[in-house]
């Protein structure tokens, strides 16, 4: 449930973490590394997620309505 709404966490490494619950509304995920990383239940509303990875996340329940996913 962490509140990080229109963090800055462009290229971070963020590999394996639990963000679940958490409010990432309008984050800039722009190149960060959330492989594996667990987004139940997440809202990630409006978040950009342009170039991250992706690998093996858990987005069960998670919220991405005008998120901007990597192609």
């Amino acid at each position: 449930g962490a509140q990080l709404a229109h963090a800055l966490l462009q290229h971070a490494h963020l590999e394996g973490a639990s963000f679940e619950g958490a409010h990432l509304e309008g984050a800039d995920l722009t190149g960060a590394d959330l492989s594996g990383a667990v987004l139940r239940h997440a809202d990630l509303t409006g978040a950009d997620l342009t170039g991250a990875r992706l690998d093996g996340v858990d987005w069960y329940g998670a919220r991405l309505h005008g998120a901007r996913l990597p192609d």
